[in-house]
């Protein structure tokens, strides 16, 4: 028999060692519900079916967790339907999290989210990361950056770095073809480390890569 939305959630969680409680579980699926519902006004996914929902959003945004202490302040660029940065905050409630979008309508819907499941501790603004007023704004604010499916990796570095705390990092997801991609980011100027992580998608034969992009010190 096919498992049911939560059933597959909070197992694909435990799969990933995130624990996900009854309450957390309710949000997500109100969480699903509302994507779906918007999605037949405005773009936000191509992908609409619940177990698709579960595995290649919700799940995907999860990888995430092992890199993160559970608290903090991260920044979530190009968030777009809210992956990962809301997923994170509903396994994570001590995460403080912002959401930047560039697209009015996709930050209408999250923050009609964020009411909705009534979050605390989470913000959602339309802006991009490269304007001079957002990295004044919060410039060495963050103990955590990530991007999901954003841009280059390199482009991707070069907008967050100036948003990390000395000691924070960057968490890119991406696919498995990124070979092209680590090549140019290599020597960025304010670069430290970088580490690739393969995390098997619970429930699906794919692979999620995540970059660790720390800075220099």
């Amino acid at each position: 028999m096919a498992k049911d939305f939560k059933e597959m959630l909070t197992e694909g969680a435990a799969m990933l060692n995130v624990t996900l409680d009854g309450a957390s579980a309710g949000k997500f699926t109100k969480y699903k519900d509302e994507l779906k519902a918007w999605n037949k006004k405005i773009n936000l996914t191509a992908i609409e079916s619940d177990a698709d929902i579960v595995v290649k959003h919700f799940l995907d945004s999860l990888t995430l967790c092992r890199f993160l202490k559970g608290t903090g302040r991260l920044l979530d660029i190009g968030s777009g339907g809210g992956f990962p940065g809301i997923p994170l905050k509903l396994a994570m409630p001590g995460l403080n999290v912002t959401l930047l979008d560039s697209v009015h309508k996709k930050v209408f819907f999250m923050r009609h989210v964020i009411r909705t499941l009534g979050l605390k501790g989470i913000e959602a603004f339309a802006g991009r990361a490269e304007d001079r007023a957002v990295a004044a704004a919060y410039k060495n604010s963050f103990d955590c950056v990530t991007a999901r499916g954003l841009s280059e990796l390199k482009s991707f570095i070069l907008m967050g770095l100036p948003f990390l705390k000395p000691d924070g990092i960057m968490l890119a997801i991406k696919g498995m073809a990124i070979t092209e991609e680590l090549k140019a980011a290599s020597g960025i100027d304010g670069m430290g480390t970088l580490e690739v992580f393969e995390a098997p998608l619970p429930f699906s034969k794919r692979t999620t890569t995540v970059v660790v992009i720390r800075r220099a010190r």
